[in-house]
């Protein structure tokens, strides 16, 4: 195996990054060579060309929905060469956030290629800033069940192919990643039984764990949630040198009979820890004294879960993971001691062919010019302190695909860009003029959480719905709070959320009544677990999994569940 050299790493990434726009050419040419002769693309025109302005000019922008007749193609069996030159063999599921339902994306080696790429970099770029050494990692990741499609492709969900794939396991070796929990914990076919056994390897190692990571913060928030409900049975578990009997996978079974030996004296140690612990803050380094950081996605719309990270991290850092998608990635994070809000990630101009649609100032200036869009631009013609799309052609069969994101253009890498994620382009769905996002609604509710951290509550988890089953139709937002809150503190909450939306089509339209008053509805705790385990049921991954911040109206079984489950609810009058 080839001894991991972060610097050779580093100096790579910098040659790429110094002359960013010759490398996009290069790899725009690529792409083509290999897969111009694809029927996608010859429809189109392209004839075999390689070069940016023949591309732009035959390949129109597009979204999932111009691709998923060739798509479905390829599940079902069709091998002939339709998005690629070489077959598909295989399919990712995408987490399902933006269409309440996953989507098949297509996946191949490269895109394997490229995600460890941008792994080793950001890890050069980290082990530069905070070195660790032979230890392990404390890992919260899962792999859903792989399943066959029509056409005998194999498919799951993006996290699950790199997880399965025998390059990821050299990697992380290479950079001295390895997890404490062995593969069957991972590839175990219950979630709740290999979360268990994560934290249960993680205190059978407390002294190795160098670092503790999952994919999304919010894994890392369930797992020590978990913890704190069961942290007295695992201290049993150890004593005993048993796993506790409602574990039945046979296979995590049988790989915990290895490591799990009677151990009283470790018992005693993480019993009196927690124990002697106040509301668990410093929990994470209270139990894994050799941690140096916490490690996982932290921004968008992980941002909500920084303050509980915190209460949980102590004084190790969070460090934010890479910018990516299921359609692949993007850029490392090449800062990586920067807090999360201020993350910015450095653009990889060879993992595949970026371009940027320039964003209108506002809403009203959208307006006034008419529904024409601003023509994309480079990835090295992008301005500071502007605020884009990106459109993506990857190595896998997409061309010109609007990833959904937008992002904020922080510097400059040598020629490569720095960008700050800033928040899902679709916006919630509107009920007059308003143009509310994703973002709009998080900084509502982050404005009126502090209503409630003054009350030392916490806010657990929340979303929102639009209602239009009476006139005129309103906002709706669900929260899921850690105690109870007094009537009066939640009235305030719910106005300083209706006050707190920005956008200029909801407030004229709230003071002019074309929008009825918001309405906070507050439900019992474990009703976002119910909507998780319900998405988890329904094919999502647990390594992908993310609240829904928006539930649409077609979506009968979540509305159901949150419904089902309010205790109180309360209109503004803040307008």
């Amino acid at each position: 195996m080839e001894v991991f050299d972060g610097e050779k790493v580093i100096e790579e990434f910098e040659e790429l990054t110094r002359d960013a726009g010759r490398v996009q050419v290069e790899t725009l040419k690529k792409i083509l060579e290999e897969n111009g002769w694809a029927e996608y693309l010859q429809n189109l025109g392209l004839n075999g060309r390689t070069d940016p302005e023949s591309f732009k000019e035959c390949v129109p922008l597009a979204t999932h929905d111009d691709f998923e007749a060739y798509i479905q193609r390829i599940a079902d069996g069709d091998s002939s060469p339709i998005l690629t030159g070489k077959p598909i063999e295989s399919m990712s599921l995408s987490s399902g956030t933006t269409k309440g339902r996953p989507k098949f994306i297509p996946f191949n080696d490269s895109l394997v290629e490229t995600t460890m790429q941008t792994f080793l970099t950001s890890f050069a770029f980290r082990n530069r800033q905070v070195p660790i050494g032979n230890g392990k990692a404390l890992q919260f990741i899962y792999s859903s069940k792989q399943f066959k499609t029509k056409g005998g492709l194999t498919a799951g969900t993006a996290t699950t192919n790199v997880f399965r794939s025998p390059k990821f396991k050299s990697t992380m070796k290479s950079i001295r990643s390895q997890c404490s929990s062995p593969d069957e914990v991972i590839f175990g076919s219950d979630v709740h039984q290999s979360l268990y056994c994560h934290l249960l390897c993680g205190l059978l190692y407390r002294d190795e764990v160098e670092l503790v990571y999952s994919s999304f913060a919010h894994s890392i928030i369930l797992a020590f949630r978990t913890f704190e409900q069961v942290w007295e049975e695992l201290c049993t578990n150890i004593r005993d040198g048993v796993l506790s009997s409602w574990v039945t996978d046979p296979s995590i079974r049988a790989a915990m009979s290895k490591l799990l030996k009677p151990d009283p004296e470790l018992a005693d140690l993480i019993y009196k820890k927690c124990a002697g612990l106040s509301n668990w803050s410093g929990l994470i380094p209270e139990l894994f004294p050799n941690a140096k950081y916490i490690y996982g996605i932290m921004t968008g719309s992980m941002e909500p879960y920084l303050m509980k990270l915190r209460h949980y991290a102590g004084h190790l850092p969070l460090m934010s993971a890479d910018y990516g998608s299921s359609e692949g990635w993007i850029g490392p994070n090449v800062n990586p001691l920067l807090p999360p809000e201020l993350t910015t990630f450095a653009v990889l101009p060879n993992v595949g062919y970026f371009e940027f649609i320039p964003l209108k100032a506002n809403a009203q200036d959208q307006e006034q010019e008419g529904a024409q869009e601003n023509k994309p631009v480079g990835l090295t013609e992008v301005k500071i302190g502007e605020e884009y799309e990106i459109v993506v052609t990857n190595v896998a069969g997409l061309y010109r695909y609007r990833l959904g994101d937008v992002v904020k253009v922080m510097g400059f890498h040598n020629a490569t860009p720095e960008l700050k994620f800033v928040c899902r382009s679709n916006i919630l769905p509107s009920i007059n003029i308003d143009k509310i996002t994703e973002k709009d609604l998080q900084l509502a509710v982050e404005a009126a959480r502090n209503v409630l951290a003054a009350e030392k509550l916490e806010l657990v988890e929340f979303t929102s719905h639009v209602d239009m089953s009476s006139e005129p139709g309103h906002y709706v937002i669900f929260w899921e709070i850690s105690g109870e809150a007094k009537e009066e503190v939640l009235i305030e909450c719910c106005n300083r959320l209706d006050r707190a939306f920005q956008d200029a089509g909801y407030v004229s339209s709230r003071k002019v009544k074309a929008i009825g008053a918001l309405e906070l509805r507050v439900v019992r705790k474990g009703t976002f677990r119910k909507i998780m385990e319900h998405s988890l049921s329904l094919g999502s991954a647990m390594s992908q999994y993310k609240t829904p911040r928006a539930v649409g109206s077609t979506n009968n079984a979540i509305l159901h569940i949150l419904r089902s489950n309010v205790v109180n609810s309360y209109f503004s009058t803040a307008f």
